[in-house]
C-alpha cells in the first residue's frame, strides 16, 4: 500500500490540473499561434509561467486505484499488475483467469 500522502498529493495535482485545464490550453493556443505579434506571445508565455505548476497535466501520477502503487499501472483496468493478479486470482476481475497446468 503506497502512503496515504503520496496518493493525497497526486489527487490534489489532479485536481488542479482540471481546474486549470482550460486555462492553460487557451495560453499555449496563444502561444503557438505564428501569426500573432511576438510580444503578445510572450505576455502569454509569462502568464503560463506564473501558473501553478501542479496544475499541468503531465505533473499527474497514474496510480493503481486499488493500492496506490505508481508503476507497472494498466490503464485499461486503472490498477497495478500486483492487484491485477491478486484479484484475477480471487476471480474478482471479469475475464481474467489465472493459468495453470
Amino acid at each position: 500500500m503506497a502512503k496515504k500522502s503520496a496518493v493525497e498529493k497526486n489527487n490534489r495535482r489532479a485536481k488542479l490540473a482540471d481546474q486549470y485545464a482550460a486555462k492553460r490550453a487557451a495560453l499555449k493556443a496563444i502561444i503557438m499561434n505564428k501569426a500573432l505579434p511576438i510580444e503578445e506571445r510572450f505576455k502569454a508565455q509569462l502568464k503560463l509561467a506564473e501558473m501553478p505548476r501542479n496544475g499541468a497535466k503531465n505533473r499527474v501520477r497514474n496510480r493503481c486505484e486499488v493500492t496506490g502503487r505508481p508503476r507497472a499501472f494498466y490503464r485499461k483496468l486503472q490498477m497495478s499488475r500486483i492487484a491485477l493478479r491478486e484479484l484475477g486470482s480471487q476471480g474478482r476481475v471479469p475475464g481474467i483467469v489465472k493459468s495453470s497446468w
